[in-house]
């Protein structure tokens, strides 16, 4: 077994092949941060880019080899073959290994629970795997395949954006500081590489690639599995089982159950960056109680310390922690308060005075304390991976815990640093980590972890504060097994519909992938929501295992009285509804903490034989609710078409019906428990009136569950709880509602109870009795109930046609010939490119996703980054932010040309114009011809215009920061290659790249071609910044006249680098 990392030499050869071949494509995309841009006219010195090649060679080949045989090592031996086997922890569990050399060289596993289960082949069973993997190994680079058969679903794979079945798509396990991200982000906060495998019978199949190093996870290829990550790391497969419910309970007895969620954690929660004083916290707390809003917790982001230095209060604005949290506890609400990792290098300051004094530090290779810019400025940052760091941490911690923390919220932990093209530390960094994790490595190794040794520390600190109260943590970063310690939220989303209809699917996968507990931000954290778009948001969040709202400094408030009286209604009834609902949600928690049975999953789960139910993305199961919500702007729940799976589902609502919020159905054999519309989860007493909703199956029973305890602590685990089944059954006219059994030494409260059976439309019989006792609801005729549905539908018509609902105020500008253009970016598409260009503000391309390399190039907000133009040298000038029109649109038909034509007015008689298109017979090109003319410019000024330069800004996504650089071959015949720790290059006269350079991305084997007119463009332009990259070309700068555009012709096109 490897104990330790030991820093050795590397020698090799780095290759690019001259004859690139054109490839198609799909998304992926890396977040932008907004900036404020920095000129460093640095000239270009051909032996610095040689030196910098030197050294990015260097990093390269001590890093991820790429399989494809890019990179040499000096060894050319190949292994492959079929992977060897053992069983593991129970019936159906196998780890496959290259070899017995590799089983031993493997790391311990950090994902298990415990890692001598992975190590610890069990004894006495003959069964063989269904499905065995095949390897490659070269170059250090441990290639795994798993073949399925055709028509297998795939799901999982942790956090990711974009669709729900994941086939066509690929993943890459580093965990990534990804603000604002797209549907084909490939990295972003957390890192699960696991994927679940539906086969077309309905049974399933699990598979984890046990690494935590940086992970490709490639499902291009339909019905199969591939992983490619540094050897050697072991592969458990879980099944195939019956059902994926099972392959996820199986999955949860090696990597562990969610921890059990405090009661109150299930309410909804508030938060903003930031709340900027304790009263104003108290009036936020305030509004909503006297609007009868429910709400249980009100959240500190990073604006609450004394200049953002952990375990601090700023003394002005939150001079009395203590005395905020007892008024907020007196009105029934927690508070919850962030801490990051990034500690102040300050001396001076008692954490980092006691960091440095312990040692605790993270560490270049040099054994120097590492240093990066976060929040405070220059940071230091634990090593989480020693014990002796998470006691230090932990005790921090249970200190901070005493001034009234309810709970604490864990950010930027990928490690996220600013200032870095990476966005975060070297992968040099040493971490001195225990034996039982992997020893000392370096951080490439510990990476996708920290986030969960992190959350580890602070879950534990908060149990060393009081042992009798659950702790409550959310983490932004994790990693298989992070959801023992912490919930989590999927990052900084925006305030689009293409994200309130993602953060569906997003919350489902982290389920597949073993994290029940987790949510979006609701609204959006960046930009402006609408109220439309905050209210059905609202709708299916307050659905969500984890409900929160949350918004960007600088946006508008986003609480849920802020968009107006009918969206503040719907949000009401939204939130009533999860709080009726909290009884059921609660014990699907118990048993998703005691059993690992998933809380939200696909609607595919009710009937996993049936394969049109594998991409519903709008409809989800809250245990037997199936929930279908509308995430499309024009569509309410009145239009909402709604496709459910075989046998018997009923509709049903608390009377709060609304064309805003989703529709509920009860599946046929199911009992669930609702509680009352309380304010907030404190207000529960165990005496309060109890309903059950009844939904019979064909054979006239139905079951169901409750859990109770004391909502907090850990008596539950000593048996001092109630775990009531319930059971009904159809006896000739009447239907028997008891308890059937009970586990706990809890006595049942006396309570009424109140039976509500289903029958269909939304009608319903009622009645009354005790809890505990034999319950009998008396059926009329067939004639009755059928006269009962047939009112309950036009009832429930009715209702919907007279609630108010949310005004569609999204803005609509005019176009020229009277085009009215909606404010929603429009969609340009070939078969091998997806285009989004948002008509308005900028003319600005916002998504360039290239489908055959399922990668995405470009993903920017609308009112800034993405694609943009200028029409002077300075940066933003005019033209990246006038309003834009489209002037003309051709839709393309059998191989013709797609394109459009936006026009913005730039001032002083000038328009900026610009025609996107995919020519015709070459769907994986993108032209671009971008135009300064003059249309009216004063004869005064002998018809020339000011001086004006046109300036292609596209600002690109680095995928792979440390392993991309920019490759072209100037004018003269001088070859280059620029790398990120290059900052800012110009290149200009006989250095500008002789009308084409690269965006080479080595880990992807794909270069991103620009190519364009060489005549037309005076000064090209390279700016590195964080995770992203700018190819600028520039004209000439002079006026223009009717009779003398300027103009600059280009196009991209994706190639592989073989």
């Amino acid at each position: 077994m490897k104990e330790a990392l030991i820093c050795s030499s590397y020698s090799g050869s780095y290759k690019i092949t001259t004859k690139p071949t054109a490839i198609p494509f799909s998304p992926p995309s890396i977040s932008l941060f907004r900036h404020r841009r920095l000129h460093r006219n640095t000239p270009f010195l051909s032996s610095i880019i040689t030196l910098r090649r030197k050294r990015f060679i260097e990093k390269l080949i001590s890093k991820m080899a790429n399989y494809e045989g890019q990179v040499s090592s000096g060894s050319t031996d190949v292994r492959t073959g079929k992977m060897i086997f053992e069983p593991i922890l129970n019936d159906g569990v196998f780890r496959f290994d290259c070899s017995l050399n590799d089983r031993d060289a493997a790391y311990p596993s950090i994902s298990f629970v415990n890692s001598k289960d992975r190590e610890t082949p069990i004894t006495g069973t003959h069964k063989v795997p269904s499905y065995t993997p095949t390897f490659e190994c070269l170059l250090e680079q441990q290639v795994v395949q798993l073949e399925l058969p055709v028509g297998t679903s795939l799901y999982g794979t942790g956090e990711v954006s974009g669709q729900l079945e994941r086939t066509g798509k690929r993943v890459f396990t580093w965990n990534t500081d990804a603000w604002g991200y797209g549907p084909g982000t490939s990295s972003l906060y957390q890192s699960h590489p696991w994927v679940l495998a539906v086969l077309p019978n309905g049974e399933a199949l699990g598979i984890l690639a046990d690494t935590t190093r940086r992970c490709e996870i490639d499902l291009r290829k339909e019905s199969t599995i591939r992983f490619i990550a540094p050897s050697s790391y072991p592969v458990i497969t879980f099944g195939p089982f019956a059902s994926p419910t099972e392959v996820l309970i199986s999955l949860s007895k090696a990597i562990g159950t969610v921890f059990m969620p405090p009661k109150w954690s299930l309410g909804y929660q508030q938060c903003r960056w930031s709340y900027l004083s304790d009263q104003r916290v108290l009036e936020v707390a305030k509004t909503f109680r006297e609007k009868s809003i429910p709400c249980d917790v009100i959240w500190m982001d990073i604006d609450y310390m004394d200049g953002f230095r952990c375990f601090t209060f700023d003394k002005e604005r939150f001079r009395d922690p203590k005395s905020l949290v007892e008024s907020l506890h007196y009105s029934g609400f927690k508070g919850i308060w962030m801490l990051d990792p990034g500690i102040k290098q300050e001396k001076g300051y008692f954490v980092y005075d006691s960091g440095s004094e312990n040692d605790v530090w993270v560490q270049k290779a040099d054994g120097t304390a590492f240093v990066g810019d976060v929040w405070p400025g220059p940071c230091v940052f634990p090593d989480y991976t020693q014990s002796k760091v998470r006691a230090w941490w932990a005790n921090l911690v249970k200190d901070f815990v005493s001034n009234g923390v309810d709970g604490i919220w864990n950010d930027m932990n990928e490690p996220a640093v600013f200032k870095a093209v990476t966005k975060t530390m070297p992968e040099s960094n040493v971490h001195r980590g225990d034996g039982e994790l992997g020893g000392c490595q370096n951080h490439s190794f510990y990476h996708n972890v920290y986030g969960l040794l992190m959350a580890r520390s602070t879950y534990e600190g908060m149990k060393l504060a009081n042992e009798n109260r659950r702790p409550f943590v959310l983490t932004r970063a994790g990693f298989s097994g992070s959801q023992r310690y912490a919930a989590t939220w999927t990052g900084d989303n925006l305030s689009t519909w293409e994200h309130l209809h993602m953060s569906i699917s997003m919350v489902l996968q982290l389920g597949l992938s073993g994290q029940p507990l987790s949510g979006p931000d609701i609204g959006g954290f960046a930009g402006n929501a609408t109220p439309r778009l905050f209210g059905r948001w609202m709708g299916v969040g307050s659905l969500f295992p984890f409900c929160r709202g949350h918004s960007e400094a600088g946006t508008t408030d986003h609480e849920p009285w802020s968009f107006g009286e009918e969206c503040e209604e719907v949000c009401r009834l939204a939130l009533k509804r999860r709080y009726r609902l909290i009884p059921l949600i609660y014990t699907l928690f118990y048993f998703a903490h005691t059993k690992g049975i998933p809380v939200a999953t696909p609607t595919f789960f009710a009937d996993p034989t049936d394969p049109s139910l594998r991409k519903l993305e709008n409809s989800f199961l809250l245990g037997p609710v199936l929930v279908y919500a509308s995430t499309t702007r024009n569509q309410g729940l009145d239009k909402l078409e709604v496709t459910l799976p075989k046998g018997i589902w009923l509709g049903f609502d608390f009377g709060d019906a609304h064309p805003d919020l989703p529709a509920l159905y009860l599946k046929g054999g199911s009992i669930i428990p609702a509680g009352l519309p309380l304010q907030h989860v404190g207000e529960a007493n165990p005496s309060d009136e109890l309903t059950l909703l009844v939904a019979l199956d064909e054979s006239g029973k139905a079951e169901g569950f409750l859990f109770e305890d004391d909502g907090d602590g850990y008596e539950f685990t000593r048996g001092n709880y109630l775990l009531t089944h319930y059971s009904a059954q159809l006896q000739s006219t009447a239907v028997t509602v008891s308890v059937h059994r009970t586990e706990g030494s809890w006595k049942r409260p006396k309570r009424r109870l109140h039976i509500q059976l289903l029958l269909g439309g939304g009608a319903m019989l009622d009645t009354w009795g005790v809890d505990g006792e034999v319950l009998h609801v008396n059926l009329p005729s067939e004639e009755e109930v059928s006269k009962l549905v047939s009112t309950s539908e036009k009832q429930y018509k009715e209702r919907l046609e007279k609630a108010i609902q949310i005004p569609d105020v999204e803005d609509e500008v005019s176009g020229p010939k009277g085009m009215e253009l909606s404010r929603t970016p429009i969609e340009l598409k070939s078969s091998d490119w997806l285009l989004k260009v948002v008509p308005w503000i900028g003319g600005r391309i916002i998504s360039m996703i290239h489908f055959p390399s399922g990668t995405q190039w470009l993903h920017g907000r609308i009112e800034i980054s993405g694609y943009e133009e200028y029409s002077g040298t300075e940066y933003r000038s005019a033209g990246c932010s006038e309003e834009y029109s489209i002037i003309n649109r051709e839709l393309g038909h059998a191989g013709e040309e797609e394109s459009v034509l936006l026009e913005g007015d730039i001032g002083g008689g000038l328009v900026l114009q610009r025609q996107i298109c995919f020519p015709k017979n070459a769907a994986n090109i993108i032209q671009i011809n971008s135009s300064i003319i003059a249309r009216n410019v004063g004869a005064g000024s002998g018809g020339f215009s000011r001086l004006v330069c046109l300036r292609i800004h596209p600002t690109f996504n680095l995928l792979h920061p440390s392993e991309s650089f920019v490759s072209f071959t100037s004018i003269n015949g001088s070859m280059h290659e620029v790398f990120p720790d290059g900052g800012e290059q110009i290149f200009e006269g006989h250095l500008i790249p002789d009308g084409e350079w690269k965006l080479v991305d080595k880990c992807l084997g794909l270069a991103l071609v620009n190519r364009f007119n060489v005549t037309e463009v005076s000064k090209c332009l390279v700016h590195w910044d964080f995770g992203t990259v700018n190819l600028e070309l520039w004209s000439e700068s002079r006026p223009v006249s009717e009779q003398s555009p300027i103009q600059i012709s280009h196009q991209y096109e994706v190639i592989r680098i073989p």
